[in-house]
């Protein structure tokens, strides 16, 4: 969950940081806003990240800037003292961001492309840090028994 919400964290302040408003915020505030998104983030994920059902709870951890400003960036930037009416004009009109158990992906526009920012290359079970299986002794078999099979050979089936 960790790199999924850095990954998203790391994308929103760069967007800020190319805003044309940009002058207006600092880079500590810019540092200051990573933070408090991250913290509120974990905070709302926390109960709501089911890394063997990735799609599960999508929709509660999708980002949305349409009309008005997403709750979870309102209240990132409320919690340092940025009103939700100046991030709401640093931020492009139609933003869509999902953050999901080994995916991070965006799309700026209604109809714009789905862009991904960050896919895990593990699988789910890798994910989870689950200890690799364990075969019994008479499963076992030495791959030094085995012959080097040359991948150029082709074969005839």
């Amino acid at each position: 969950m960790l790199v999924e919400i850095s990954s998203a964290t790391e994308f929103l302040v760069n967007l800020l940081r190319l805003s044309s408003f940009s002058s207006e915020l600092n880079h500590e505030q810019l540092v200051m806003f990573r933070g408090s998104l991250s913290n509120v983030l974990q905070s709302r994920y926390r109960e709501h990240w089911f890394p063997l059902k990735p799609n599960k709870g999508s929709a509660y951890r999708c980002i949305r800037i349409n009309n008005k400003m997403d709750p979870v960036i309102a209240q990132a930037g409320a919690a340092i003292g940025i009103p939700p009416e100046f991030l709401r004009k640093m931020f492009p009109c139609e933003l869509t961001v999902w953050i999901d158990p080994s995916e991070v992906s965006y799309r700026i526009g209604e109809h714009g492309s789905i862009c991904t920012l960050y896919e895990s290359k593990k699988t789910k079970e890798e994910s989870l840090n689950f200890p690799p299986p364990r075969q019994s002794p008479e499963l076992y078999h030495d791959p030094r028994q085995y012959e080097q099979v040359d991948p150029m050979v082709d074969y005839i089936y």
